[in-house]
């Protein structure tokens, strides 16, 4: 199967080995948290941007920005092997009971960029390209988005309200329709080889097969046959009444050389043409 890639995902990764990027590798990604930016009307370009100028102050990054107009991966995720971004603190406990580990190790921290009171995010255009990303996600690591989607809020809940209870409540969607749209996503997205044959649509296509197969046999010959009598006691001229029969072969493709066929030839001819076998 392939996936439809309806946006770009640009690289503008993190200079490595510093706070934000340690150029640590993943293990395997097995899940995807959820995240806001919590930071009204700032941009994708903008966070990944900031991230960089304070690279080295501290151990806080995630590896995606999306907003309406970019989807940017600032630490490694979908090219190449997968690095470990800092996007949920190690000392809660609910990711390891849920996943079986720390989501800094196995998840894929998402960030989405809004507006609510400042900045001129497109909304819907930026929640499209987060769902869609999602989507891809799963797709690329075999997550299941029923159970494998959860928001930073839900791993730490005295802490955090992003997304769920931050940028989707200001965008009225709920934790459920969200999943609903990551699933729709990848099925629309997701794009399937061809089905196998039905056992009906096998066998009108072998018969089609088999009368292509004979009808190719039955040229073959009239073509040998043509040929043959062609060579027989080549005449000097076209006779006047093969004309328009030699005329069409020679435009059906039958006859390359119409000049200098036998009397057998040209009636030949002149019988298909008058039967409609040669038009």
């Amino acid at each position: 199967m392939a996936f439809l890639m309806k946006y770009e995902v640009k690289q503008k990764l993190l200079t490595k080995k510093t706070k934000r990027r340690s150029g640590i590798c993943m293990p395997s990604v097995k899940f995807i948290v959820s995240h806001d930016t919590g930071n009204d009307g700032s941009t994708a370009l903008g966070n990944v941007t900031y991230y960089e100028r304070s690279n080295n102050e501290k151990e806080a990054s995630a590896h995606t920005f999306i907003d309406d107009k970019d989807i940017i991966e600032c630490i490694p995720l979908t090219t190449g092997q997968p690095e470990k971004a800092w996007h949920v603190l190690y000392n809660i406990t609910e990711d390891n009971r849920l996943f079986g580990g720390n989501a800094n190790d196995i998840a894929a921290g998402v960030e989405l960029c809004y507006s609510y009171t400042k900045g001129s995010i497109n909304n819907k255009e930026s929640y499209k390209r987060y769902v869609w990303y999602h989507a891809y996600l799963c797709f690329k690591y075999n997550i299941d988005p029923k159970k494998n989607i959860c928001g930073h809020n839900e791993l730490d809940p005295s802490r955090k309200t992003d997304p769920f209870k931050n940028a989707l409540k200001i965008m009225n969607i709920s934790k459920a329709q969200f999943i609903e749209d990551v699933i729709n996503e990848y099925d629309e997205c997701t794009i399937k080889e061809s089905q196998p044959m039905t056992i009906e649509e096998k066998t009108a296509f072998n018969n089609l097969k088999d009368i292509v197969e004979k009808q190719t046999k039955i040229i073959t010959t009239l073509h040998s046959t043509i040929k043959s009598l062609q060579e027989r006691d080549k005449m000097p001229q076209i006779p006047e009444f093969a004309k328009e029969a030699v005329e069409t072969a020679v435009k059906a493709g039958l006859v390359d050389t119409p000049e200098g066929g036998s009397y057998d030839f040209y009636r030949l001819i002149t019988v298909l043409h008058r039967n409609k076998l040669i038009f």
